[in-house]
């Protein structure tokens, strides 16, 4: 095979892995309701939360998986450690996190892609 051949051929494949290893919406840094720093990055086949900013910094407060807009999993509330059944929904640079107890008394805060 030619070297230009090789050489084209390694760039198809490396812009197909790009494309298929691209970043979900759900994925970055996100401003919190109360002001904190959120990261959300892939962890396994889900995607998890870690507080990066203020008080409850370095803490895990969530595991959602989904794709798109759509994403649903766990979210931990950091100031008392309670756990819920949470969906997070996409639109622009909002995204709609709403979490639950017995699927009948539900908070929601949105929060803000930096």
């Amino acid at each position: 095979m030619p070297k230009t051949a090789v050489i084209l051929a390694a760039a198809i494949f490396a812009a197909g892995l790009s494309a298929a290893t691209a970043a979900e919406p759900i994925v970055g840094n996100w401003r919190t309701a109360s002001g904190e720093t959120a990261k959300i990055s892939p962890c396994g086949k889900a995607y998890c939360t870690t507080i990066v900013t203020g008080q409850h910094k370095g803490k895990q407060i969530g595991q959602m998986g989904g794709s798109g807009a759509s994403y649903s999993g766990q979210i931990t509330d950091p100031s008392n450690d309670k756990t819920y059944e949470g969906t997070a929904r996409i639109s622009g640079k909002s995204m709609k996190l709403t979490g639950c107890a017995l699927k009948i008394f539900c908070k929601s805060q949105t929060w803000t892609r930096q």
